[in-house]
């Protein structure tokens, strides 16, 4: 049998000939045409203004809450089920997280927690669309604009989902994606920033160059960074943004079959999409309720066989970090943890392999 991924990057001969091109230039680094050509398709894509490159996802969010201001004394409201690169950044800057529960259909932050989290220090919230399945954007930005408290979306997981008809990435002040290897698309690292704000845009192309003046050749006026993303990295998102639609047909099609054999096994859920929303589906995960089997013990039965599971994020509050927060206040996540699996997903799968995946996990729960 074939080997089945988890979520292993899709790379073959479009990128070769991307990353030969690149290299042939000799414009390898932060200077060249690939940058720029890579951020307009993205923002075209999008549906935003401007798309600003980076070095990762994480540094991403970093740089979008340095831009709003955000630092010592401010609280910045998060789901406890993310990938610890959500947070982080909150305490670069020196402000606090605020976690919150999730709902435990969607799996993504509930809105209503959000509101009760608010106080007169809440800077920001950072909705998470969890595994690509966009949150519940319309109920968030009700909030957001009544308590006037601007949205940065961590969009890094759910490149082509949308909500309304429109995209993630173009609900909040600005919007966060990640390139990394196991995402919808890589760049090897990499990420991008995309706003409606030509201010916020060219301040934080400023910053990602180590806020140089280059009028001025070596000159500084600010303290910034360095996040910029390299020319050879843009070169692969280049060809990998050829390819999104088969990818995302690909993961579509993934998560039906997945639903179409595992429907019925009734120690199983599945995330849900909110209506009138679109998950990009990039990891296919469910929620066993079994009476026996621990996750774990799944997992093992699984891999016996070759299939690569992941368990759900950890809660950010089992980090030493995070401890001091109360772990009873987040019950949905906790319970998503105990319970929740990620599988195969990877665009390099074929549908038989799910099908095998899919028909793997029923005879190990009915076993």
């Amino acid at each position: 049998m074939d080997t089945i991924y988890l979520d292993a990057p899709n790379l073959g001969e479009l990128e070769k000939q991307y990353l030969l091109k690149c290299v042939d230039s000799t414009f390898v680094s932060t200077a060249g045409p690939f940058i720029p050509e890579f951020e307009a398709k993205f923002a075209d894509y999008i549906g935003t203004k401007r798309a600003i490159s980076t070095q990762s996802g994480t540094a991403a969010i970093h740089l979008a809450l340095h831009e709003l201001g955000i630092g010592p004394g401010d609280e910045v409201i998060v789901p406890v089920i993310t990938f610890i690169a959500s947070v982080n950044p909150i305490t670069y800057v020196g402000a606090t997280p605020v976690f919150v529960d999730i709902d435990p259909s969607s799996w993504n932050m509930d809105p209503e927690k959000v509101e009760k989290a608010i106080t007169k220090n809440t800077k920001a919230i950072l909705p998470v669309h969890i595994y690509g399945n966009p949150c519940d954007m319309a109920a968030i930005t009700e909030i957001s604009e009544r308590h006037g408290i601007p949205i940065i979306e961590d969009a890094t997981e759910s490149l082509g989902a949308s909500v309304h008809g429109r995209k993630t990435g173009t609900f909040g002040s600005m919007a966060c994606f990640s390139f990394n290897g196991n995402k919808i698309i890589t760049t090897g690292g990499g990420g991008m920033i995309t706003t409606n704000d030509e201010k916020l845009a060219d301040h934080m192309k400023f910053l990602v160059n180590q806020a140089r003046d280059e009028s001025k050749g070596y000159y500084h006026p600010e303290i910034g960074f360095n996040y910029r993303m390299t020319n050879l990295e843009a070169s692969l998102g280049l060809a990998q943004f050829e390819r999104l639609p088969e990818f995302l047909q690909k993961k579509k099609r993934y998560s039906e079959i997945y639903r179409e054999i595992l429907t019925g096994v009734k120690e199983i859920e599945f995330q849900e999409e909110y209506p009138d929303s679109i998950s990009s589906w990039w990891l296919s995960s469910i929620k066993i309720n079994h009476p026996t089997k621990d996750i774990p013990q799944i997992q093992k039965e699984l891999k016996e066989k070759a299939i690569p599971t992941r368990r759900i994020f950890v809660p950010i509050t089992e980090f030493p970090p995070y401890e001091k927060y109360k772990k009873e206040e987040y019950p949905n996540s906790y319970e998503l943890y105990e319970k929740g699996l990620n599988l195969p997903s990877s665009t390099l799968n074929s549908e038989e392999l799910v099908e095998f995946v899919a028909r793997s996990i029923v005879d190990v729960i009915e076993a």
